[in-house]
């Protein structure tokens, strides 16, 4: 199989729509000596590189106007090791055929993030995360790693092999290199018993603790200009399955949390005096279930309404007021939001630019529709969240820049030196990378 070269490959966009490039050329290469030609190639023609996946990143990082490296061919399983209990995979796989060939291997990751669209490499170099008590983000997951450098040299790492660079490249931004393949610990597939149900935001924030201490892996969704609130709750079960049925599941996961859910927020964006209305009727509109299925099947879930969203991770101590100053934020102001916050937790982690990183945290995710102006409301739940210390998704909306997260990040200066030695010539930047690390 050979490269596939376009020299004019046109405007690229991502997921949401809200960010686009034009790149001199894209690469599609179909193996890894391809990918590291394609980066000599590249310096030879004083160009830059970046590889995308999907494009469910918010933000700029996969955005060049050099050389875009997609890797839809680097796809697929290398390697079941059934004594270590880990699996390794090229970088370009998504992760719903990840999840659904361990499932087929009787395997699973222990946690995972709400969908399962982005490929494996997009979501860990981005810090994607689910929510876990114990459990934490799909970077932290990862074992081993190779990724082609600056120089187009392979390189690999693990906790024993290059721990340094092992330490920074499981969330890398693209600063570092091209991840070409990820070495993953797994587990023998287990069982989930999800339990669903609408609970007062005061409740939630009352309980917050208790709800978050006594449960795996706990979420919830606030519907803004309400009191209202959907929580999850997930933890193992010895069985048996019990999953939702087809007709209910088709009912509730595809006519009402998107088809029904699209058309509220269409006429929400057309009419935006009747949010507040809409919302009310939203955030009733689900009722309790229980359900029992393999991870990713309670994991994940379908999301067909397209949106922006900002992410920020605030130590989990301070989730309570930080939440309860957005909802006074929101209710005292003239902004008319139609999408829930979604919140999350993750425990302490060791990669040194994880929003994890040495803390445990809690996630606040703030979404508008797409097509809706949603930077008044951003800005001021940024604020909110920077005065609690709040670390951005590295691949969701915000303002933030190198002088802010070397405050925030107490590894910060590691990871720019590491860049500084894989990366002198600043091959894989962009603006993006350059307001977020430095030049």
């Amino acid at each position: 199989m050979s490269t596939a070269v376009s020299e004019k490959s046109g405007t690229w966009r991502n997921w949401a729509g809200n960010v686009t490039a034009l790149p001199a050329r894209e690469v599609t290469p179909a193996s890894v000596d391809e990918l590291s030609a394609a980066v000599r190639k590249a310096a030879e023609d004083g160009l830059t590189v970046k590889a995308v996946g999907t494009g469910h990143s918010f933000t700029a990082a996969a955005a060049t106007d050099g050389v875009l490296i997609r890797p839809q061919l680097l796809t697929g399983i290398r390697k079941i090791d059934r004594t270590a209990m880990t699996v390794t995979v090229e970088a370009g796989t998504p992760l719903k055929r990840l999840n659904t060939a361990l499932a087929r291997e009787g395997l699973s990751l222990t946690n995972m993030g709400d969908i399962m669209e982005q490929t494996v490499s997009g979501a860990t170099s981005t810090g994607t995360h689910g929510t876990g008590r114990d459990s934490a983000s799909i970077a932290a997951q990862i074992k081993g790693l190779e990724l082609v450098t600056a120089d187009g040299s392979v390189l690999t790492c693990s906790e024993s092999e290059n721990p340094e660079i092992f330490a920074s490249a499981r969330i890398g931004i693209g600063a570092l290199g091209i991840v070409t393949a990820i070495t993953f610990s797994v587990e023998p597939l287990f069982l989930l018993t999800a339990r669903e149900e609408p609970m007062s935001f005061d409740k939630v924030m009352t309980d917050f603790e208790e709800l978050f201490t006594e449960n795996e892996h706990f979420e919830f969704y606030w519907f803004p200009h309400t009191g209202n609130c959907n929580t999850k709750r997930n933890n193992r079960s010895a069985g048996p399955e019990n999953p939702v049925g087809p007709v209910r599941g088709w009912i509730e996961d595809e006519f009402l949390s998107n088809g029904a859910f699209q058309v509220a927020n269409l006429l929400g964006r057309a009419v935006p005096a009747a949010i507040p209305s809409i919302a009310g009727i939203s955030s009733r509109a689900l009722s309790a279930r229980t359900y029992t299925d393999i991870p990713y099947k309670v994991f994940t879930s379908p999301r067909r309404v397209r949106f922006v969203e900002m992410e920020y991770a605030v130590p989990r101590e301070a989730l309570v007021e930080t939440l309860r100053e957005l909802k006074s934020m929101v209710d005292s102001s003239t902004l008319r939001v139609s999408f829930p916050v979604e919140v999350r937790t993750a425990p302490a982690d060791d990669i040194t630019l994880s929003t994890a990183s040495g803390r445990e945290s809690a996630y606040i995710a703030v979404h508008m529709f797409r097509g809706t102006p949603y930077q008044a409301y951003f800005t001021a739940a940024e604020r909110i969240f920077t005065a609690h210390e709040g670390r951005p998704h590295w691949g969701k909306v915000h303002t933030r820049d190198a002088e802010y997260f070397s405050r925030v990040y107490p590894r910060f200066g590691e990871f720019t030196a590491l860049r500084d030695r894989l990366d002198p010539d600043r091959r894989f930047a962009n603006d993006y990378l350059r307001r977020i690390l430095g030049p």
